[in-house]
């Protein structure tokens, strides 16, 4: 199981990347593996304004379907339209090609309320 030291965490399974003012969001390891092979991902609308922790996108598995939530509030710039046609990418690579969307934070020092690597770990393994 990875976690990333420079990404950081929500306890809803999500991971941040920080890009300037913008974050790129995905879900973790941890939780692709929950998942069991993704099927489907409802990516959010470029454009759309949320705040943190409303539901954004969707993923369905073979399992489950499941909210993604916003880990901080803001604005969708980009999403990976990839996910359409290779879904399967969440599980393959969910750090890397498998990111769901990027926002443009409307509150970078949101992150600050954000898990580092260590305790998310801790988080999970206490699951």
């Amino acid at each position: 199981m990875e976690f990333p030291d420079q990404l950081r965490y929500t306890k809803e399974h999500e991971w941040v990347a920080v890009e300037g003012g913008r974050a790129r969001v995905g879900i973790t390891d941890f939780a692709q593996d929950a998942l069991g092979d993704v099927v489907f991902v409802q990516l959010p609308d470029v454009g759309a304004s949320v705040s943190a922790s409303s539901s954004i996108a969707e993923v369905e598995s073979t399992k489950s379907v499941s909210d993604i939530y916003a880990p901080v509030g803001g604005t969708v710039v980009e999403v990976n339209a990839a996910l359409g046609s290779t879904p399967e990418q969440l599980n393959q690579d969910p750090y890397g090609d498998g990111w769901i969307f990027v926002l443009e934070m409307s509150d970078a020092s949101q992150v600050d309320t954000l898990l580092d690597a260590a305790a998310y770990r801790r988080l999970v393994e206490e699951q």
